[in-house]
């Protein structure tokens, strides 16, 4: 049985522009435009977009036309709909650049040979890109993704190995000085 294939989310509809069904979208793609060159979108429900015209609108925001979505309230309903590809439908990464998706899942085990978790999400508050790492027990931890940290990735044993820096992946203690009840 063949393995169901990752979505990525490529897109994000925002509100509808005019009357004639157009919406806003911000695009999650280097170049903008290149949301129409990977085929038909979909949401997360089972729906299919198909583009029908679209324009550069500033930075990441486009202006789309989808097919059969014709007038203004049908584009309404469409706000703050994710658009996903297949991950086999982008092209390969360039070398040391990846997909969150591809990241999502890895085993994630010291230099040492400890496990430490799974890696559940990718995250970026400002300062870099974080895995987010799923603990034993349901617990999880932010690790900086960087090659000092995390200095392999090997995505055919479906692991990645961190050297975290001291203290990251120690239990939570109670804080020093209170009394438990």
């Amino acid at each position: 049985m063949a393995e169901p294939q990752k979505s990525i989310l490529i897109a994000e509809i925002g509100a509808a522009h005019g009357v004639r069904g157009e919406v806003r979208v911000k695009a999650h793609t280097g170049d903008p435009l290149a949301i129409a060159d990977y085929g038909p979108l979909h949401d997360s429900r089972g729906g299919v977009f198909r583009v029908k015209s679209m324009r550069h609108l500033k930075d990441d925001m486009l202006v789309v036309a989808f097919e059969g979505v014709t007038d203004r309230t049908a584009a309404e309903k469409l706000n703050r709909t994710k658009l996903h590809v297949d991950r086999s439908a982008l092209p390969p990464p360039d070398e040391d650049e990846f997909y969150h998706a591809d990241l999502e899942g890895l085993v994630v085990e010291t230099t040492a040979g400890e496990p430490v978790g799974t890696v559940v999400a990718v995250a970026n508050f400002g300062a870099g890109d974080l895995l987010e790492v799923r603990r034993p027990g349901g617990a999880s931890v932010y690790v900086p993704f960087t090659r000092a940290v995390v200095p392999i990735l090997d995505f055919a044993a479906g692991k990645a190995i961190v050297e975290p820096p001291e203290g990251l992946l120690d239990e939570a203690r109670e804080p020093e000085g209170e009394d438990t009840p």
